[in-house]
């Protein structure tokens, strides 16, 4: 998502800034409530409580735990961005980070909020637990991190050495199983790092040794895509302002790499097993989809049907234990498509119905879980976005539910 609140033109978010906008409130339909087996997949779609209806505005979930709990943030009728945790059966929480600002960005017409660091509560990865983490910009357009416990809670994460000016500060983007919290932060220069809190609160800062040190540069990390190991896959900005990937072994050895025939390589989703999974620019800036194996072996993964403007192609944008991908692609027409990759090299394609059918509208899956659950968004012929969830396979118990 993985969704950046940014403006460097490394993230896949920012590269597909103008369809990451807001989602809707899902509702599982009655019935079904034990555990039964499901013989097809299903699409079940859902809007917050609270998410506006206008163009650029919505539900964005980002990423669905092992038991089915989904969290993500979505955009009021002011644009202003807000909490949310979905439970498996379709009970929502909403929640404001305290100090989050809650200025009205509606005079970024035709742009979502977040990507100017619109003022709110940006929720982004949740563990097993329960626990959330993410970012809250302030009033004065500054970013703190988050840890929101199970019960509520919350914890404010600043980095020392973060800056303290607009755009600046502390982005936290994953939490592992354990309580490890990993995520980026941003100095008074522009330029990106990424930390890592264990959960004593102490914090061990991350930088590749060939990242560039202006401002737009340095090293980062995606949303809500961690190995649970505690391994961290990420890419890195030069001084030439090119990408590159990096994986962060658990120890701390930092191994670089480059996709062949890539003039920019990502690396946003790691498994538990070590396979890194993101996108690389080549150089007529067509996008390409790509699986590296702990070996360092790479596999490409492309799309069908794909278009040939710049920057379109296939985008994956997570990866289970089992290996399966999920991601998108753009057709000629500029439409997202959803797709799943497994390691036979098949693909599977799907819509959610009632996406859209417009230019950079469709369906994008963020993340999957284990189980093979699906989360993301569509956006709709409007311009409106809305969350989604595919099952395929026995659905949770009740005991997330009973929470």
């Amino acid at each position: 998502m993985r969704i950046e609140n940014r403006v460097w033109v490394s993230s896949r978010f920012v590269l597909l800034a103008v369809f990451l906008a807001v989602v809707a409130l899902v509702q599982l339909p009655a019935g079904d409530l034990h555990g039964q087996a499901q013989t097809k997949p299903e699409i079940i779609t859902f809007d917050a409580p609270g998410a506006g209806t206008g163009p650029y505005q919505g539900t964005e979930p980002i990423e669905i735990n092992p038991e089915g709990a989904i969290t993500g943030f979505y955009f009021d009728s002011n644009n202003v961005a807000h909490g949310f945790l979905r439970k498996p059966y379709g009970k929502f929480i909403t929640f404001d980070a305290p100090g989050a600002g809650s200025a009205n960005v509606t005079g970024l017409v035709g742009t979502p909020a977040y990507i100017y660091g619109g003022q709110g509560t940006y929720a982004i990865s949740i563990n097993p637990a329960g626990a959330i983490t993410g970012f809250y910009v302030d009033k004065d357009d500054v970013w703190h991190g988050f840890l929101r416990h199970p019960d509520g809670k919350f914890i404010t994460i600043n980095v020392e050495g973060a800056g303290t000016g607009a755009g600046q500060g502390t982005e936290a983007t994953t939490i592992d199983p354990a309580g490890v919290i990993q995520g980026n932060y941003i100095t008074a220069d522009g330029v990106y790092h990424v930390f890592v809190r264990d959960p004593g609160g102490r914090i061990t800062k991350v930088d590749v040794p060939n990242a560039g040190t202006g401002a737009g540069q340095g090293t980062l990390i995606s949303w809500a895509l961690y190995d649970p190991t505690g391994a961290i896959a990420g890419e890195y900005i030069d001084a030439n302002g090119a990408a590159h990937g990096f994986v962060r072994a658990s120890g701390g050895k930092i191994t670089e790499f480059d996709v062949p025939g890539a003039v920019g390589t990502y690396s946003w989703a790691i498994n538990t097993r070590g396979m890194v999974t993101a996108t690389y620019i080549d150089a007529n800036y067509l996008a390409h989809g790509y699986l590296r194996a702990p070996n360092g072996k790479f596999t490409y993964v492309d799309a069908t049907n794909t278009a040939t403007a710049a920057y379109a192609g296939t985008w994956p944008e997570d990866i289970n234990d089992a290996g399966t991908i999920v991601g998108n692609y753009y057709n000629d027409d500029l439409v997202n498509h959803a797709f799943i990759w497994t390691p036979d090299g098949k693909f599977t394609y799907f819509e959610v119905p009632g996406a859209g059918t417009g230019a950079y509208q469709g369906t994008t899956p963020l993340t999957n879980n284990p189980a093979g659950a699906i989360t993301g968004l569509y956006i709709d012929n409007g311009n409106v976005s809305h969350g989604f969830l595919r099952l395929e396979g026995p659905r949770w118990s009740q005991s997330w539910w009973n929470r």
